[in-house]
Parts: structure tokens; sequence; C-alpha cells
């Protein structure tokens, strides 16, 4: 069985529960030094609970480790596919050893089952878990669709886990660290201008608003917008440049004298020349 057709299937096409037979058993499920494991570099958590981690070395050291770690061999030592958290547990609660299961997995494959496996089974944050789909994606060229159904979610969240990629930092982080929930970012998605949106953040975040709260503030903020100034008003340069802004994503300033004006349009990269030159080309 190749590592795509397990994927989407679970921890249980991963490891088996009931192995028919002792030598079967002894095949699958092996245990090796904690100090020959070494983290997986595409794990999609950015961030481990210290609590939660805490937390959870307290059971091993009571229990030790339930459910063994998914390795792949690199070297003379194992990179970890599946279990991080279980592995700095167990690192906190001075376990020596640690049960494992080896996967026979080339990079591309580790990748994919360390983000589908993750996603599955860990409880990532929004969006570590837009960036893992995102991952699968750009490396793999999965659909939003096949995502949905390797890991078990519909469709759409699958796509509104997506979109809360392109909100800005600022409120990416405040999802990150439990200062707002998904509903919260998702209603933020309601405004196009990435400075309106963080103006909103800071007003949620000042006056404690429920997601309803902030569904009502985004729909004034909406609703400002639509009457934004004719070019007649002495202030008609700058809704036109924020338009364009949006449309662009970069920096647009727009300058005039009388009749007469230009438009400058900020570029950082070369890359990012070549986006906009696509854009206007369109």
């Amino acid at each position: 069985m190749t590592a795509r057709q397990v994927l989407g299937r679970g921890l249980g096409a991963l490891i088996p529960e009931r192995p028919s037979s002792e030598p079967e058993k002894k095949k699958n499920l092996q245990t090796c030094g904690i100090e020959e494991i070494r983290p997986n570099p595409f794990q999609p958590r950015k961030k481990f609970d210290d609590a939660q981690i805490e937390e959870l070395a307290e059971s091993v050291r009571q229990k030790g480790i339930l459910q063994p770690l998914i390795v792949r061999r690199q070297g003379d030592a194992f990179e970890l596919i599946a279990g991080e958290r279980r592995w700095r547990a167990a690192q906190r609660a001075g376990i020596k050893e640690v049960p494992i299961v080896i996967r026979d997995a080339d990079e591309p494959e580790a990748l994919e089952l360390s983000l589908i496996e993750n996603i599955q089974r860990e409880n990532l944050n929004a969006i570590e878990e837009g960036e893992a789909y995102r991952s699968l994606i750009e490396q793999f060229q999965l659909t939003q669709e096949e995502i949905s159904q390797k890991v078990g979610k519909d469709r759409t969240t699958v796509t509104n886990t997506l979109r809360l990629l392109k909100l800005p930092q600022e409120i990416k982080e405040s999802l990150i660290n439990g200062l707002i929930t998904m509903g919260h970012a998702r209603a933020f998605l309601g405004l196009e201008a990435p400075e309106k949106q963080r103006q909103a953040l800071r007003k949620v975040l000042a006056e404690g608003l429920s997601v309803r709260q902030t569904e009502n503030l985004i729909k004034r903020l909406r609703a400002k917008e639509k009457t934004a100034p004719s070019p007649k008003n002495p202030d008609w340069r700058h809704p036109l440049a924020e338009e364009l802004q949006r449309i662009l994503g970069t920096k647009v300033n727009i300058l005039s004298r009388g009749k007469r004006g230009k438009i400058e349009i900020e570029f950082y990269s070369l890359d990012e020349l070549d986006r906009l030159i696509n854009i206007l080309r369109k």
C-alpha cells in the first residue's frame, strides 16, 4: 500500500490497532532511545503550549506513552512524521526510550503524511491548519475537495480556513494567541482594506466585542465604504488609492495638480514587479 493510499484513513491506516500475529506486531512496533529522534522540519504546529506539554508529560510519567510515534529513518537517526507533542512530553518526563512505528517514506511522502496526520489528530490553531492546507495545495497540487476527503472535513471548512491566511499578520497573531476566535477572524474578511481590518481588530479587542457584535461592526464599516466621496470631493484621491491598493495588493499614491496627475505604484522586489505587471496586463 502506498503512502497516498493510506492518507485520509486516519491513524489506523498508519498503525495497525490489532496485529494479526505477534511477529507482525514486532515488525510494526519498536522502541528506540529518545535521543535518536529529531523533530520534523515540516511540522505544521508552530506554537506548543507549555502548560499542555507539562500536563501531557505528567500523564506520560504515570501511564507511559500509549500511542507510538511515527518516524522515518534519516541516516543513523529517526525523523518524526507525527507525534511531536508526545516526544516533547516524554523528554520533559525524563523518558529514555519511546515506542515508534517506522514508515518507509521519502521526503515528499513524509511531508504529506505529517501534514495530514497532524491536521487529523492534533489540535492545530486555525492559522497553522490553513498553512498546512496551503502546503498540500502548493507542494502536492491537491484540490480543496481532495484535502477535505483526506482530512475528513467539509470542503467549506477547508475554504474558510484558507481564507484566514489573507488577513493581516496582526489579526492572525491575535487568533493564534487566543485573543479572538475564528468567528471574529472570519468577520474581518468582510472588509477589503487591511488597514480597515486592523482598525476593526483594535476596536474588538478594546471593547471585548462578541462575534455577533463584530459582524455588526463590519456591516457598519462596509456601509461607510460604499458612501466614499466622489472625485469632486477634495478628498477624492484617498478612497480611489485605497481601491487600487485592494486590487493590486500594494501601496498606491495618487498625485494631482489641476486636471493632471500621476499614479505611483510601489513594489519591493522583482517578483513583486512581475506580479503587478501580470495584474495590469489582465
